[in-house]
């Protein structure tokens, strides 16, 4: 159901969200390497088919014997790196057509951009948010008062000592990427993202839209106990609703795109993000603020999972944590230092109000779309082990401060 607005607000549903024609990335077959795998298959078809005496006669053991020969050919070379990119089988397929042959070295180019543009590289896969390790000095056994628990282990991750981190007043900050960063001479100004009347002002979406929660007993929606659905009520949709609830609420004008853009496939969810958030940028140039809301997974070098949490005026809130993404991953991202600054005022912000809400922030090297803006940012919200209670509350608590820092940025 959509998010009934109460001021200016606008919800898009999955068959609603914009989609306007870009490259192709790595994962999905783009239409000039699909052209040209065409091409060279008619070719062979074409040339085994001669060979078969005009009979036209293809067998599985010829197609089998001709790819088995290029592999081997390839790897015999001792210059497997040289293979094409184009694949085994279309390379073959040119090699009998003068004419596709001519053209090759135009699809190898296509090929190889095909395969090396996107967000969901191999570096950001192999630097994916969901997934932290617990480490044992920075956290504490977390005590639950609360009737309606869903008896995972919970877990209050809260450093005191700086070492192996950045530090900024009361921000701790795991910088995984090769960057030395100045948080004193970086935080002597303000972020370059300005809050202003326009609408609408926010954009919230969600990457990984079916990452979901563990309910209490009695209250699952998974028989598996999976902590993935496409249910909206129960992932991380809903915990977006929660946030446009509280932006609604100060009057601020908020885009929530409840698309389920990992429902078609995990790795390439980036990529089909990336589409919509360039769409919606030109469509609404009054957008500065993209906040990605996820949740994380957690748990202990021992494999155990854990649920993340703060007591807050007595009650469990899952505790958030903000992604930073930077250059690292080689693709162009100016202004990720602008993301960083947001995200430290943010987080100081909290963390004065609420001393245990916020896990340490991550500054990685993969960009996670944030190059969009110099106002985007991934929240993760909570962990697989924590309810959908906790991280709603946590949720409203985190929108709350933003909106403080929102109102600074005009």
């Amino acid at each position: 159901m959509p998010l009934p607005c109460i001021g200016w607000c606008i919800t898009i549903e999955a068959k609603e969200v914009l989609t306007p024609m870009k490259r192709q990335k790595k994962g999905q077959a783009g239409p000039r390497r699909f052209a040209a795998l065409a091409m060279a298959l008619f070719a062979f078809l074409l040339a085994a088919g001669a060979a078969g005496g005009g009979r036209g006669e293809i067998t599985a053991g010829s197609i089998g014997a001709a790819v088995l020969r290029a592999e081997l050919a390839a790897w015999n070379s001792g210059h497997t790196e040289e293979r094409s990119p184009l694949g085994v089988l279309t390379a073959l397929a040119m090699q009998d057509s003068a004419v596709l042959q001519s053209n090759r070295a135009a699809a190898e180019a296509a090929a190889k951009e095909d395969s090396a543009t996107g967000e969901d590289s191999a570096a950001s896969r192999d630097e994916t948010h969901e997934g932290t390790v617990i480490d044992p000095e920075d956290n504490e056994a977390a005590e639950v008062n609360d009737e309606n628990d869903n008896g995972v282990p919970a877990k209050t991750i809260h450093p005191t000592n700086g070492a192996g981190y950045l530090v900024w007043k009361d921000v701790y900050i795991t910088n995984t990427t090769s960057h030395n960063v100045d948080l004193d001479a970086l935080m002597k100004t303000r972020p370059a993202a300005v809050f202003t009347d326009e609408m609408p002002q926010i954009l919230i979406l969600h990457t990984h839209a079916t990452e979901s929660y563990t309910m209490p007993e009695g209250q699952e929606y998974n028989d598996d106990g999976a902590t993935r659905t496409e249910n909206t009520d129960y992932n991380v949709v809903r915990v977006g609703d929660e946030i446009a609830d509280v932006f609604e609420e100060a009057g601020i004008s908020v885009l929530h795109d409840r698309t389920l853009y990992d429902a078609a496939g995990y790795n390439d969810a980036y990529d089909r993000a990336e589409m919509s958030i360039q769409a919606y940028l030109e469509k609404y140039p009054s957008i500065h603020f993209v906040l990605d809301i996820h949740r994380d997974a957690i748990e202990d070098s021992d494999g155990n999972a854990y649920k993340v949490i703060s007591n807050v005026d007595g009650k469990n809130a899952a505790q958030l944590s903000i992604v930073v993404g930077s250059d690292g991953s080689g693709l162009p991202h100016d202004h990720w230092q602008e993301n960083l600054k947001l995200a430290v005022l943010l987080q100081q912000n909290l963390l004065e109000d609420y001393p245990t809400l916020m896990r340490p922030m991550y500054l990685r090297n993969s960009r996670y779309n944030e190059h969009a803006t110099t106002g985007s940012l991934l929240v993760e919200v909570g962990a697989a082990g924590n309810s959908l209670d906790e991280a709603l509350y946590a949720a409203r608590l985190f929108a709350e401060e933003m909106v403080e820092v929102l109102q600074t940025l005009r």
